[in-house]
């Protein structure tokens, strides 16, 4: 059965004249408006790829691992796997062989899947050391799910490159009850056993043992597990 039209003009709408039912007059006159816009009004688009936009400061692109020295500021102690949502982030400690650094650990191997990360910054609110910050980069493309692990060849950048994003989170984010920024690598580095008053009496007087603790060599658990991707070279 055909359906029966229904009118569903109201009283108060008023009757189309004949230049509005020609329908072209108002087409030409919506092209005017147009032509007008694109000639008065400043342009807003950037030529991509030629021009690329520059995010501000608090921007959350990929997250990168501070590098310092050529090795990463990261202590491994594993609280941004933990802490990631979608489980992107794996990494296997291993112990500094360096007497005279301030760490006891640092990651064997880093990896994430930037096809699970979802850039929440979570990774980066919970790292004690500041040693994974939310960069600027936002463009990134793979040809296949393996391209898309980043390992540490691909993670560290160097500190100098981040000077922006780590002065924002010490302006914004560390800033105490006493209005004083927190200074996380200098304040957490001093839980490192190594610096103890305790050991270094030990050590200075019969224990020379407890010298060579740190320096015992330890092959990494999961050095060959893939974790669902593949290991960095």
């Amino acid at each position: 059965m055909p359906g029966i039209p229904k009118l569903t003009k109201s009283d108060n709408e008023r009757d189309l004249n004949f230049w509005e039912r020609m329908y072209l007059p108002e087409i030409f006159k919506g092209l005017g408006y147009s032509f007008r816009k694109i000639v008065k009004e400043p342009n807003y688009a950037f030529q991509y790829p030629d021009e690329l936009w520059d995010p501000p400061d608090s921007y959350r692109g990929r997250p990168v691992l501070v590098e310092e020295e050529g090795k990463p500021r990261c202590v491994s102690c594993n609280l941004c796997a933990r802490a990631c949502p979608p489980m992107a982030i794996s990494m296997q400690s291993k112990e500094v062989d360096d007497p005279t650094s301030p760490k006891e650990r640092e990651p064997a191997w880093f990896e994430i899947n930037m096809l699970r990360c979802i850039y929440c910054g979570f990774c980066e609110e919970v790292c004690p050391e500041e040693a994974i910050v939310m960069s600027k980069e936002y463009d990134l493309t793979f040809h296949d799910r393996e391209e898309a692990i980043f390992g540490l060849d691909r993670l560290m950048v160097p500190v100098e490159r981040l000077s922006d994003r780590l002065e924002y989170l010490e302006e914004h984010r560390n800033v105490q009850e006493t209005k004083e920024a927190w200074q996380h690598r200098e304040d957490n580095n001093l839980h490192s056993l190594k610096d103890r008053h305790l050991l270094r009496a030990l050590i200075e007087s019969e224990m020379r043992t407890l010298e060579e603790t740190h320096l015992r060599e330890e092959e990494p658990v999961a050095a060959d597990n893939r974790w669902g991707g593949v290991r960095s070279k």
